[in-house]
């Protein structure tokens, strides 16, 4: 591959159906949840090798000393952290990774270096298929905006779909059409069809493409962002957005403002054991098992339970007796009992937790 690749981590996620594992001093991107290694962490040790220049992160100004410590705890240190005043969205981000990418792949000999758009809190259990999956999407990723989508397993209603239109070249095609959340009848269907793929939401492109598309479909995204870039307060490897100038980007997200838009977008479907780990379902489901198929972090004590989730971050002993289905979380942020078929509303809990606070 003759252009090198500078990995953009997006870690702005709140992460609350995770709470309270994950909360907004340390969202869930900054634990480690399916590895022994932060999900930060991880994504910034799957992208390493001769085709990728150091990382870049954007973030917000509350987690720059976590990016900047998890990703020099592994020998990853970022060129270039971006923190955000508040979020903005994705069409956001990835202005702001096309900006950085101009100008950092300059700086590092290669004007023509690709961006690769990752979030910070994904599962990628197959690294290898990943890394081949960049590769080939490379040559399309000069001229196109590339989005990697997911081979379904199974048909899944919490996930967008993307659909396949002509062939491109081998194994990359063009988008026909970006599908919402489907229910399950309609998640059946694509997956029998063969032709919808999950929307992982990572984009392999040049910088000049992605900044091209957006001046034609999302030009108030793009001033206001080139303004905000341009007047960041910098620091070394820290780039601090000028906050007037970036509360005049609209929040939108990329989807929306350009792929939905833009001719110049393709798909390549892959199979890289992708898991968007959103809810404690999707950790348990992920997680080693004793023989009672329970996973367990932490001092616990689980006496006649089953398919139980257990995560005691450093407090008390928790014991668990004749439970099935359920999840016991206990951190100093709170504690978190339920059944994990009540996996998706964590996030209510969240939100009260929230307006208690101080």
């Amino acid at each position: 591959m003759s252009n090198k690749i500078i990995p953009v981590i997006m870690s702005g996620g709140s992460g609350t159906r995770l709470w309270p594992l994950s909360t907004p001093s340390a969202p869930k991107q900054f634990h480690a949840l399916a590895t022994l290694n932060t999900m930060i962490q991880e994504t910034a040790l799957r992208l390493v090798g001769d085709d990728y220049l150091a990382p870049v992160a954007i973030c917000g100004r509350g987690h720059k000393d976590l990016v900047v410590s998890q990703l020099a705890a592994i020998g990853k240190a970022p060129q270039g952290v971006i923190l955000e005043p508040f979020g903005r969205n994705t069409a956001a981000v990835a202005a702001m990774a096309a900006l950085a990418g101009q100008e950092l792949g300059g700086q590092e000999g290669d004007p023509g270096a690709l961006v690769l758009l990752v979030p910070a809190d994904h599962v990628i259990t197959r690294p290898d298929a990943f890394h081949a999956a960049v590769v080939a999407a490379s040559e399309t990723a000069k001229s196109r905006i590339v989005t990697f989508g997911i081979t379904p397993a199974h048909p899944e209603t919490g996930f967008g779909y993307i659909e396949r239109g002509a062939p491109l070249s081998d194994g990359i095609f063009e988008i026909k059409k970006f599908w919402e959340k489907p229910n399950l009848e309609t998640a059946t269907q694509y997956v029998q069809g063969g032709r919808h793929d999950w929307n992982a939401g990572i984009f392999l492109f040049s910088p000049q493409v992605m900044l091209e598309e957006l001046s034609l479909y999302a030009p108030d995204v793009l001033a206001a962002c080139v303004d905000a870039y341009k007047k960041a307060h910098r620091d070394g490897v820290i780039i601090s957005l000028d906050e007037d100038a970036f509360g005049q980007v609209p929040s939108i997200s990329v989807d929306y403002a350009v792929m939905e838009n833009t001719s110049r977008s393709a798909v390549i479907p892959c199979d890289i054991g992708w898991a968007d780990v959103g809810g404690f379902a999707e950790l348990w489901r992920l997680g080693e098992k004793d023989d009672s198929a329970n996973h367990v972090k932490g001092e616990a004590i689980l006496i006649e339970s089953q398919n139980c989730l257990i995560r005691n971050d450093g407090g008390p002993v928790v014991a668990v007796i004749g439970m099935s289905d359920v999840m016991v979380i206990s951190t100093p942020a709170g504690i978190l009992i339920a059944p994990l078929s009540r996996a998706q509303d964590v996030k209510k809990a969240a939100e009260a937790a929230k307006e208690r606070r101080p």
